[in-house]
């Protein structure tokens, strides 16, 4: 089953956040998910901890570098997704989880210093790739104004179309409700009575932002196929 990584060297970038929605949101549509934890903060073991967290989503926080690519493995024949959020440095666990997955999200904020270090993961995705099968990754902007794009985020944006570096389209906005379900715990449904601002704006994006995952591991798939029947 389809494995989904989610690293950045630089802390802040929001990935736990983005890791947290996606999973969550899988969960809602009746899919199975586990989620490895291989941050040190163990802030989604943390979340899991917390009231409504979905039945069908079980989350995995004693990993290792010695561990963690069977552990990938395990979850990918029991659950219909995993996702794996990575610890903010590039070691050999981020490598291993790297070389597993089947889509890596790299998740950016508007600034030229989240900008280099996604460089430094893409330049480690494409460490994991030689001599086997290319993993796709795609960048995803995070904790963004969903009313205005400043100037910084736009010329960043601007950059990686030029080069050609695979981004989502669909923003991640910086949202009261996405920080409100590591105080609460669940999901963003079940923040309904909690008098959040804009909650169904938050998930309409929340939601907007998962179809795209699932349409870039669609097409990795596909990708992958036609690799195949070249050889």
């Amino acid at each position: 089953m389809p494995v989904i990584v989610f690293s950045s060297p630089k802390g802040g970038a929001g990935k736990t956040t983005a890791a947290v929605i996606l999973a969550t949101e899988l969960a809602g549509t009746g899919a199975t998910v586990t989620v490895i934890d291989a941050d040190p903060n163990k802030n989604v073991v943390d979340w899991s901890k917390l009231p409504d967290a979905p039945k069908n989503l079980s989350v995995i926080g004693e990993v290792s570098e010695d561990t963690i690519q069977d552990q990938i493995d395990e979850a990918a024949r029991t659950s219909t997704f995993v996702v794996v959020d990575l610890e903010g440095t590039a070691s050999l666990l981020v490598g291993y989880a790297i070389a597993a997955a089947d889509l890596v999200v790299i998740p950016v904020q508007g600034s030229q210093l989240d900008a280099k270090q996604a460089a430094r993961t893409i330049k480690l995705i494409k460490a994991q790739e030689r001599g086997r099968a290319k993993i796709p990754f795609a960048i995803l902007f995070t904790r963004t104004n969903p009313a205005i794009v400043p100037r910084t985020q736009r010329h960043i944006e601007e950059r990686m179309i030029e080069m050609e570096v695979p981004a989502f389209s669909t923003r991640l906005a910086d949202r009261e409700a996405y920080r409100a379900i590591f105080s609460y715990g669940g999901t963003l449904q079940n923040l309904s009575d909690k008098g959040m601002s804009n909650l169904p704006t938050a998930i309409t994006n929340a939601r907007s932002f998962v179809a795209e995952a699932l349409q870039l591991l669609k097409q990795g798939a596909e990708q992958q196929s036609a690799s195949r029947e070249v050889a």
